[in-house]
């Protein structure tokens, strides 16, 4: 356990992080909603590794946490100017975007159907540590069905050893989750609510609601 709550002493916590994450191993991090398990986006057997210790499957790939919103095209591509506006708007922040992936990357996220969701996190540790490792698979801190960890010990009592390194930034603002929008079809849309209201993001660009249809938008 490595407390990074003190960006004045956080260097040798972040160096730990780097080295763990360059040798195929797994961090727990805190981000600006809860504890982040991550692994290397670019290490397929790492981030089995991951999957495995939350117990998921290949069915629900993880998201990619990246540092900077300049990241976005290494990564994905068809990305509209509207999404682009959206990304401007709520980066850093609890906002993911669905895109389609870049083809050109070796990565194996598991079951994305050439997509990948990205998210800029608003915290200075996942923010340090994500400047140094590149993008970053990253899913909640817990064991699939059981509560997303707000604290570092909560995830050390549900990850264990599976884990390399645990980043402690003290306790996570928890409560409610990134909201999602899917930019790979024909209109924006919300695939989960989150974070940013639906009437944040319309203030930006045109977006569905979660079970809207485009003809309803209209005749509301």
């Amino acid at each position: 356990m490595h407390d990074v709550t003190d960006e004045n002493s956080w260097g040798p916590a972040i160096d730990e992080a780097v080295n763990t994450i360059s040798r195929g191993g797994l961090v727990v991090l805190p981000t600006d909603t809860v504890y982040g398990i991550g692994a290397d986006a670019f290490d397929a057997d790492a981030v089995a590794a991951l999957l495995a210790a939350k117990g998921r499957g290949r069915q629900m790939p993880p998201p990619v946490l990246v540092p900077d919103a300049r990241t976005l095209d290494g990564l994905a591509v068809d990305v509209t100017s509207e999404a682009r506006a959206l990304v401007e708007a709520f980066w850093p922040g609890g906002f993911t975007i669905i895109l389609r992936s870049q083809p050109s990357l070796h990565w194996d996220l598991g079951e994305t159907h050439g997509t990948v969701a990205l998210r800029m996190p608003d915290h200075p540790a996942a923010l340090a540590l994500l400047r140094r490792t590149g993008p970053l698979a990253v899913s909640s801190a817990n064991r699939t069905g059981r509560p997303a960890a707000t604290e570092a010990a909560d995830a050390v009592e549900q990850l264990g050893d599976a884990v390399g390194c645990y980043l402690d930034g003290g306790t996570a603002p928890g409560g409610v989750a990134s909201t999602i929008v899917d930019a790979t079809g024909p209109r924006l849309r919300v695939v989960r609510a989150g974070a940013v209201p639906l009437d944040a993001l319309r203030e930006v660009a045109p977006v569905l609601g979660v079970d809207e249809t485009a003809e309803e938008e209209t005749s509301g």
